[in-house]
């Protein structure tokens, strides 16, 4: 059985590290790549086409959301985890909206990041239970940059430039 390759996206070194060690123990997947910038991830996502990317928000060079949709565009095979620090249904909302497959905060346990990886690589979605539980997730589905923007549209101006 092959196994889920997976890149690592995130502007911290040493989680970087960490989750490849934690993902390199697994039988069933193996890290293929790492990224610290928007740009490292978008050239290495065109050139490797990974099955799960796990991928910060926060990352220099660009916004998260701007980064889900160029990925998704280089390789659209490749399913997009967000794994951040952000616990907001609006970023939530905001990821899934461009094309997330998953969203995981930093602060989970090494065995839900595991199955939202085994998750989305098998085409599913996955959801932390207290962001999807929200009022603010609960909304229709949508997957289009339209519609991402007609989210980011209902925040202020002083959000879209925070987010």
């Amino acid at each position: 059985m092959a196994k889920i390759q997976v890149v690592v996206a995130d502007d911290h070194a040493v989680l970087r590290t960490g989750l490849r060690l934690l993902i390199n123990t697994q039988p069933d997947m193996q890290t293929i790549g790492e990224a610290g910038t928007f740009q490292e991830t978008v050239d290495l996502v065109k050139r490797l086409k990974p099955d799960v990317i796990t991928l910060d928000l926060s990352m220099p060079g660009g916004t998260g959301i701007k980064l889900i949709e160029a990925i998704s565009s280089e390789s659209p095979t490749t399913r997009v985890l967000v794994l951040t620090m952000h616990d907001d249904p609006a970023y939530f909302r905001l990821a899934i909206a461009a094309g997330a497959a998953g969203y995981v905060m930093k602060k989970s346990a090494d065995t839900e990041l595991l199955t939202a990886i085994r998750t989305v690589a098998g085409g599913r979605s996955f959801a932390q239970v207290e962001l999807a539980a929200s009022p603010l997730a609960r909304a229709p589905a949508v997957g289009s940059a339209a519609a991402a923007q007609e989210v980011l549209d209902q925040l202020s101006e002083r959000e879209r430039e925070v987010f």
